[in-house]
């Protein structure tokens, strides 16, 4: 087994147990694991650069989600070449969206690299989601596209890409009740409230009418978590009638 030069010595232990566990993540050896480090540094860490610059996996994070676009564009582009464009943007989007990507966050279990003061258990979902995209552009910086490009054909699109499952797959539960509402010529309306009853998070509570009638309601940490639920249960109540 070959390592980067001078990684162990000139680093701690913890670092060699990072570089050989993001080796096992990404199937390939890391060169620099500075660019890794920063993709698992969360802002309330509140670390600055030599120059000042703050030190967090957000920019990172902007630099993967760009990267992510470009490589599973390119692979629709080849897979399906009689989509057009909104086709081709609507499947784009099923397979970067946040809920998917807080998915291949947990399943190769990311949050535990992460530097934060803030307790883990206190993250939101999207934690996830948002240092996997980090992670890629940590990927991008450190190998270059074709590195970056194997490691998302690898954990996304080889495991998780089936482009018939992905043409019944519902992004937002909302746009598809609006849409439906409108079709019929329903009316709707969402009625969001604070409800934070006994616990220590910040909840909203929403009910959904159609034509007046309350069919859903829910409660999340923020107003689109709270009417995305709340859609979602209404389409699993009057999906009969939506198809």
């Amino acid at each position: 087994m070959t390592f980067p030069k001078n990684i162990f010595n000139s680093h701690s232990k913890q670092d060699g147990d990072f570089f050989l566990g993001l080796k096992r993540i990404l199937g390939f050896a890391p060169k620099r694991l500075d660019y890794y480090k920063k993709a698992f540094l969360h802002r309330s860490m509140n670390q600055k650069d030599g120059n000042g610059n703050p030190m967090n996996y957000e920019r990172l994070e902007f630099l993967g989600d760009s990267m992510l676009g470009t490589i599973i564009s390119k692979h629709l582009y080849n897979e399906v070449p009689e989509g057009d464009e909104g086709y081709l943007t609507k499947m784009r989007s099923k397979i970067v969206s946040r809920e998917h990507l807080n998915e291949l966050g947990k399943d190769l279990e990311l949050i535990r690299y992460v530097e934060s003061r803030i307790p883990k258990s206190h993250f939101g979902e999207n934690i996830h989601g948002n240092v996997f995209e980090a992670l890629v552009g940590a990927i991008y910086l450190d190998r270059g596209y074709k590195y970056c490009e194997k490691f998302i054909k690898k954990r996304v699109i080889e495991p998780y890409v089936d482009i018939e499952q992905l043409e019944g797959k519902v992004i937002s539960y909302k746009s598809l009740i609006i849409e439906w509402c409108q079709k019929q010529k329903k009316s709707f309306n969402f009625n969001v409230y604070d409800d934070t009853g006994n616990d220590s998070l910040k909840h909203f509570a929403v009910k959904l009418s159609i034509d007046n009638n309350v069919v859903a309601k829910a409660r999340a940490t923020s107003k689109k978590k709270a009417e995305e639920r709340a859609s979602k249960r209404a389409f699993f109540a009057l999906q009969d009638k939506m198809r």
